[in-house]
């Protein structure tokens, strides 16, 4: 899968409005910010569809991953957008790493840890805000906004050390 997502998940009382770009995003924030209350939502979706009283519109299928059978549902989806939410043990591992890698869906993944084994991008690293008029809409927000480099390839100025200290190798 390629390019950006739009997707809205929502009942009488929460809306989530999620624009997915990248491959891997993370959901992070304190408990009680709704990031699993999204999970409930969509896994009440998938189960009981128009009778659960919640709306899902997304252009592709979404679905929640669990630890039952990880490997077995994961190695049948092809371009989906899959949920997982915290508290699965297989998200830190490297096998999941390497199913994700060679996957052509898109993973929402909500962890409070860094995720060592993933290649996401530090912009992709969003936590959830209420809005303003409302506590029934819920926006993502960068967590991170942007970067900068801490070093360059080459030096700003010329440098001229007051000393230089070397170690003698004999």
């Amino acid at each position: 899968m390629n390019g950006k997502y739009e997707i809205q998940i929502y009942n009488n009382k929460v809306h989530y409005h999620l624009t997915i770009k990248r491959n891997i995003t993370i959901f992070q924030g304190d408990s009680a910010s709704g990031k699993s209350e999204m999970i409930r939502l969509l896994t009440a979706y998938n189960n009981r569809h128009e009778s659960s009283g919640v709306t899902l519109i997304s252009e592709k299928i979404c679905t929640v991953l669990t630890e039952e059978d990880w490997e077995m549902r994961l190695s049948g989806y092809h371009d989906r957008i899959i949920f997982i939410d915290e508290g699965n043990s297989f998200v830190r591992s490297k096998r999941f790493a390497g199913y994700v890698k060679q996957s052509d869906n898109y993973f929402i993944i909500i962890y409070r840890d860094s995720l060592h084994e993933l290649p996401y991008s530090i912009e992709e690293i969003y936590g959830l805000h209420e809005s303003k008029d409302s506590q029934k809409y819920r926006n993502p927000k960068r967590i991170y906004n942007e970067q900068f480099h801490l070093y360059t390839a080459s030096p700003q100025a010329k440098i001229c050390p007051d000393k230089v200290i070397v170690k003698d190798l004999f």
